[in-house]
């Protein structure tokens, strides 16, 4: 009877939720709205947009409306919202250059439910401010003193669960490396019980943050909700005792994210709450593990099927090992000189960036490309319509590192960590986290594919269908 009375509920709350859109889209059929298709009543086109995802095939969905419509914007409804988008470097330097203006941010209801008070829901001075506290331990100058750690962490998570194999899942076992990296980082978590729980939990919260806020049970938002709710209570026993550790001193204050949360206050002398450390803490374990995990399975696959560059990143590599002494850490300098290694990560990102995008929302009426955007509509940025586009990239579907030579692309053009003000926060941790995996791992394997065809889907990160399991062949040098 409990569950007969949800479900008769989130009929009412979707059928009122169809009503209001509809008397919002009557009042502004006056508009020169942009051109498009609103699908069906309710759903839109949310499911043709999910359906392109899991087949990996977000590309083909932009494309296709951009050739039919307008190859600078269109309009659609996906998850329930009428949305504009943006497309080409015309439509990214417009929404990364708008922010507070024109538009500010605009999840959908599931992200902003699931992180609740992080930095991606804040919007105007107080997004500013809680960007610049967090920038504080996630800029350049901070991570490298994290480095020679980071480089202790990819060596022993290599000789755990890499050496000796002969074989290798690498989406799941990537994801062993990425998730302690970030909870190391972040929360200097070490003890493998506690690991395992958030990282169980983590997988549920993940599938639910992209679709329907349908809060049911047997739904991934509703799995996704008690899976945030068990990492928020992790942390928040980790808060409470590491406030005591920080009044005795038996830990620094710049040990990891959370007491450098704890102890700096942002430029108007107010320190964080605990609900709001725990919401940047979840939203950072987030970034800072599920889209690298994306990027190095990626790279994984990149580097085998294509062995000349896996021979040239393996050269640059060893290069750098051979100025060594025995057992000595990676340093900054050394990531430095990994230029031609982070153009091969950079191009994969433009062949499969781990996001197809991010959200924004009207805050009022503006033109753009001569249409009428009117407020309240949520508008989104894709990384498909310039990634793929012949005239900013030559020959887009081949793999070409010397892009990023130089100058590099295009302003606005490539845009895997976003731009603008609300540009990824993590994306020098996401490099170094990357060049560290790149060094240890060529250093001492080659491999091949088990399913050399294997795609790739977005659910919601991009991620093999079956996991990328391959064949190890250690070095003998």
């Amino acid at each position: 009877m409990e569950v007969t009375n949800f479900l008769v509920l989130a009929i009412f709350v979707l059928c009122l939720h169809f009503i209001t859109k509809t008397i919002k889209l009557r009042r502004h059929q006056n508009l020169n709205l942009p051109v498009g298709s609103l699908g069906w009543p309710i759903v839109g086109e949310t499911f043709v947009f999910l359906r392109a995802m899991f087949d990996g095939n977000i590309v083909r969905f932009i494309k296709e409306r951009m050739d039919k419509y307008d190859s600078r914007v269109f309009k659609t409804s996906l998850l329930g919202e009428p949305m504009v988008v943006f497309c080409g470097p015309s439509g990214n330097k417009f929404l990364f250059s708008n922010e507070n203006k024109n538009v500010q941010v605009g999840w959908p209801t599931t992200v902003r439910k699931l992180l609740r008070s992080s930095l991606v829901n804040k919007v105007g001075d107080e997004a500013k401010i809680t960007r610049r506290l967090l920038m504080s331990f996630l800029n350049p100058e901070a991570l490298r003193n994290y480095l020679p750690k980071m480089d202790t962490i990819a060596q022993h998570h290599i000789d755990t669960h890499w050496q000796g194999n002969e074989e290798v899942v690498v989406h799941s076992t990537v994801k062993l490396y990425t998730f302690d990296l970030a909870c190391c980082l972040f929360l200097s978590i070490e003890e493998s019980v506690q690991l395992s729980n958030i990282s169980s939990n983590f997988g549920k919260f993940l599938k639910g943050i992209l679709g329907f806020p349908i809060n049911l049970p047997g739904t991934r938002f509703h799995a996704a909700m008690k899976a945030a709710n068990v990492i928020q209570n992790e942390i928040k026993m980790i808060i409470k005792k590491r406030k005591v550790d920080l009044e005795e001193r038996r830990v620094s204050p710049t040990q990891d994210l959370l007491s450098h949360l704890l102890v700096t206050p942002d430029t108007n002398g107010r320190f964080l709450t605990e609900m709001e450390i725990i919401d940047n803490i979840l939203l950072l374990l987030f970034a800072g593990h599920d889209t690298s995990r994306s990027v190095l399975s990626s790279l994984m696959k990149y580097l085998t099927d294509l062995p000349q560059v896996y021979e040239q990143v393996l050269k640059e590599q060893l290069e750098i090992s051979q100025g060594k002494e025995e057992g000595e850490l990676l340093q900054w300098e050394d990531v430095q000189r990994m230029k031609y290694s982070w153009n091969v990560a950079s191009e994969v990102m433009r062949l499969s960036p781990p996001v197809t995008g991010t959200y924004r929302e009207a805050i009022k009426d503006f033109t753009f490309a001569d249409y009428n955007i009117p407020k309240g509509w949520k508008l989104h940025w894709n990384t498909a319509s310039s990634h793929v586009d012949p005239t900013l990239f030559p020959n887009p579907e081949t793999f070409d590192a010397s892009r990023f030579e130089g100058a590099g692309p295009t302003p606005f053009s490539y845009v895997p960590f976003g731009g603008g003000p609300r540009m990824c926060i993590g994306q020098e941790f996401a490099r170094l986290e990357i060049l560290v995996f790149m060094h240890n791992i060529v250093k001492r394997f080659k491999w091949d594919l088990v399913n050399p065809g294997e795609k790739f889907k977005y659910d919601p990160m991009l991620e093999p269908e079956k996991g990328l399991p391959i064949r190890l062949q250690p070095h003998h040098f």
